[in-house]
């Protein structure tokens, strides 16, 4: 029997919050942006409210600088929606694993008040599901003293960890508000696509892939026509999944653990992904503190981890969350997948960046920038890709790596680094 719901208004749903209080905002695609406009009115009754959250996307409302008296982000990830106000020293990061989040909130290190989540209409038994985001938001929604539901007909009812009764709503707000896409594949170049075909020619048949987010892991996915019988397992997924499921090119059929099914803690794309996850039984979307845990990922052999990062020394440091003392983005999941391939058998954790940025400068550098975070250390690098090749690094000394990585390098930026090269190991 189909349950009656029961929506409130914006305004009713969130007199819930009040000052001092922490509140979780669901991110990604999931981003509840209806009700953060809403939020940003309640301001004036307002102050001291902490607002954590992983990538959000769209406009926030809240993180504008006349309302820093009453929020405040302190932010898990930074993307690009509060990467001016971090700048500009009206919000905070705080560098964590992504696996390590949910402990955040279960251990009560940052105990959530609320949580406001972006979800699809109960079903006839009640339940509503996360969509395309369960990631940290299960775990925010097991934790948190009240939470408060968007509820969206236009977000996909997905399988897997974000099941949710809508008892467990303190209020339901209704909304059919678009869900934000992304599209990645549009920014692929010549350049990016020769990475993507490097990082091919290193994936077996039967790999188990995990791609981190941006053009460079759908420049991967297109180069994967020509394979038989991959698996995914991973913290995020495209529209580049899609036409190789549609190939059954992924299908999932040698993976040792959710044999048969993807399994990811979210989706960012198009519409297109988010009809094709929509009640789609291939597919669990889970919490990220299983995803993401090192021990789980090494149990599928051939384990391959993709992820970029913004620039790498020659001794083999990665640098993927910020250009110098600027924060860019966050540590992420990158580090999950790159211990749990580098441990599966027959794994590959592989670094893919371009060998220069959009200004011509060098992403692979003598010495990472003043203020730089190490994401990565030099003892977890094995594969490096740019679009001049591959460097293995795996078990090689310094010098050895800096001569890998300086052949990769793009050709203008080669007489420079070997210089210094020398300067710092004396032959070279």
């Amino acid at each position: 029997m189909k349950e009656t719901v029961n929506y409130v208004s914006p305004a009713e749903a969130l007199s819930i919050i009040q000052s001092n209080h922490r509140i979780f905002i669901h991110g990604s695609a999931q981003t509840p942006t209806f009700l953060l406009k809403h939020l940003a009115a309640e301001a004036p009754r307002l102050r001291n409210v902490e607002i954590v959250s992983i990538s959000v996307y769209g406009d926030l409302f809240i993180d504008k600088p006349e309302y820093r008296n009453s929020f405040h982000m302190n932010s898990l990830f930074v993307s690009a929606s509060v990467r001016n106000a971090v700048s500009e020293g009206y919000a905070d990061y705080v560098p964590v694993f992504l696996s390590e989040i949910p402990e955040l909130f279960k251990q009560k290190v940052m105990p959530l008040d609320v949580a406001i989540v972006h979800v699809s209409p109960p079903d006839d038994h009640g339940y509503c599901t996360l969509g395309v985001s369960v990631d940290i938001a299960r775990s925010a929604v097991d934790s948190a003293r009240y939470v408060i539901a968007q509820v969206n007909p236009n977000v996909p009812r997905t399988h897997g960890d974000g099941m949710i009764h809508s008892s467990r709503f303190h209020s339901m707000v209704y909304c059919e508000d678009p869900l934000y896409e992304a599209f990645f594949g549009s920014k692929a170049d010549e350049r990016t696509q020769r990475i993507g075909e490097y990082v091919a020619e290193l994936i077996d048949d039967r790999s188990v892939l995990q791609m981190g987010i941006g053009a460079i892991p759908d420049a991967v996915l297109r180069c994967l026509h020509n394979h038989k019988d991959l698996g995914v397992h991973t913290e995020m997924c495209s529209d580049g999944i899609i036409d190789l499921f549609e190939k059954d090119v992924i299908n999932n059929k040698y993976k040792k653990t959710h044999q048969n099914k993807t399994v990811s803690a979210f989706a960012l794309g198009s519409n297109r992904l988010y009809d094709y996850v929509n009640d789609n039984p291939g597919f669990a979307f889970l919490d990220v503190d299983y995803v993401n845990n090192p021990h789980v990922i090494r149990r599928n052999p051939k384990m391959i981890a993709i992820n970029s990062a913004i620039e790498i020394d020659i001794t083999g440091q990665v640098c993927s969350d910020s250009i110098g003392c600027h924060q860019y983005s966050g540590v992420g999941g990158a580090m999950d997948f790159m211990r749990g391939a580098a441990l599966s058998e027959g794994g590959k954790p592989i670094i893919a960046l371009p060998s220069r940025t959009n200004k011509g400068e060098s992403r692979i550098v003598s010495a990472l920038k003043s203020g730089a975070g190490v994401v990565a250390t030099r003892a977890h690098m094995h594969y490096i890709v740019t679009e001049y090749g591959i460097a293995y690094l795996f078990g090689k000394n310094l010098r050895q790596r800096a001569k890998a990585l300086i052949d990769i390098a793009h050709p203008d930026d080669r007489e420079m680094l070997e210089r210094s090269c020398f300067e710092r190991f004396k032959i070279f």
